[in-house]
């Protein structure tokens, strides 16, 4: 579940983005942003500042392999608080940042954009249990032929059988044109 992110007045606050570069940093704080119930805030603030003023935030990954950081205690994907800050508001929340070049952890705003969940996962690497060495391509073991298929608006569509595995690549790769899929889809990352 992602969190709805903090206001943007927040995260310019406590955060300098590099756009560019795809990475935040940690703006120096001061006293009023601690708690200060027992007279600790001055000390809590400079402690804080000279561990992380000016360090690079939102670096650990979480189980995906994402960029993610925490504001208040509540964890946010690094790639959506790189949109936010650079669009100056909040991604809606129906919609995923896909990650154009699928490398999870590059988040130049030039790399992220704002799609459907459909579009999203016509942007997908190669799944790790394939075979064939290409998405949506199946050895048939019934048929003993290779078996093309491709999903769309959740629905399976099946592009035929092959006896050529590069004939069913072909007929893959003619359905990924047709129905919008990346011209990335389906390859390994180098």
């Amino acid at each position: 579940m992602t969190h709805q992110l903090p206001t943007l007045e927040t995260l310019h606050k406590l955060l300098e983005c590099d756009s560019d570069a795809g990475k935040l940093y940690w703006k120096t704080r001061t006293p009023d942003m601690f708690d200060n119930s027992k007279n600790y805030a001055e000390r809590s603030c400079k402690g804080w500042n000279t561990k992380w003023a000016g360090k690079e935030a939102f670096t650990a990954k979480d189980s995906g392999g994402y960029y993610q950081g925490a504001i208040f205690a509540i964890h946010y994907p690094t790639h959506r608080v790189m949109w936010a800050m650079h669009h100056e508001k909040s991604p809606d929340s129906s919609l995923d940042i896909d990650h154009i070049n699928r490398v999870k952890t590059d988040n130049r705003v030039n790399n992220l954009r704002l799609v459907t969940r459909l579009i999203n996962t016509q942007n997908a690497s190669m799944q790790c249990n394939n075979k064939s060495g290409f998405n949506g391509v199946y050895w048939n073991k019934a048929a003993k032929k290779w078996h093309p298929q491709i999903k769309f608006n959740g629905k399976r569509i099946h592009l035929g059988l092959f006896a050529n595995k590069d004939d069913a690549i072909a007929a893959r790769i003619k359905a990924n044109i047709k129905y919008g899929y990346s011209e990335q889809h389906g390859k390994q990352l180098k």
